[in-house]
């Protein structure tokens, strides 16, 4: 391996254990507000910092005064360049894995089973129209071994373009008696398209698009009736 590409895999392997110690900071600071996750992308005038949250209100604050503080923060602890933070507002709770795995946790720590807990969040995901989920609670369960719990249901591709497209991921992990445990949920979101998926048309679809292709026709008759 070169030196040049060396130093691009030792840049992309600083920058993703930064965003994941950046989203864990964020997650334990802004759970109240309903923390929904964070894209951080890089532009020539600096850092955009997008913060997802079902109540933006608070981690924006009165006047900024809290987001102003966390732009330093982010310059101070993880170096940032720049951040520009923005806040946008998760209008669907129950399609977002980063919500749906901070409520598991948090219904852990109020001593619910861990089965029902997953079984819980599965069927609200889906309720709110979701494709596809699934929900993995890891950790000691039952007996000193650690050993995770699945539960699933819908459609879940593990590759190709539908599953690097749109399947949204998330992990976080709680302290409970027994040890620390971890949740990731994986969700199939309503909007996600399938190259083999079939899509039966309303009749007055076949009626508007039998009208373009006749009226697409015409004209190709008439324009090709006045170049002759």
């Amino acid at each position: 391996m070169s030196e040049r590409k060396e130093g691009v895999v030792k840049q992309i392997i600083k920058d993703s254990l930064t965003k994941l110690a950046i989203d864990e900071y964020l997650r334990k600071r802004f759970d109240k507000a309903g923390y929904g996750g964070v894209t951080i992308t890089k532009t020539p005038l600096g850092t955009q910092v997008v913060i997802y949250a079902t109540r933006p209100g608070l981690i924006i604050g009165r006047g900024g005064q809290v987001i102003k503080k966390l732009t330093e923060e982010l310059k101070e602890k993880f170096g940032l360049e720049n951040p520009q933070i923005s806040v946008a507002e998760v209008e669907v709770p129950e399609l977002n894995p980063h919500i749906m795995a901070s409520r598991i946790a948090y219904v852990l720590k109020k001593g619910v089973h861990y089965r029902r807990a997953g079984f819980w969040a599965l069927r609200r995901i889906m309720e709110a129209g979701a494709l596809g989920a699934e929900i993995v609670i890891s950790g000691k369960l039952r007996t000193a071994r650690a050993r995770d719990e699945q539960v699933r249901t819908g459609y879940l591709p593990t590759s190709g373009d539908p599953a690097q497209k749109y399947l949204r991921k998330a992990v976080v992990h709680v302290q409970l008696k027994p040890g620390v445990f971890g949740i990731k949920v994986t969700i199939m979101p309503p909007e996600a398209e399938f190259p083999d998926k079939l899509r039966i048309k309303r009749p007055e679809e076949v009626e508007a698009g039998a009208a373009a292709e006749k009226a697409t026709e015409s004209e190709a008759k008439a324009e090709g009736g006045g170049a002759s």
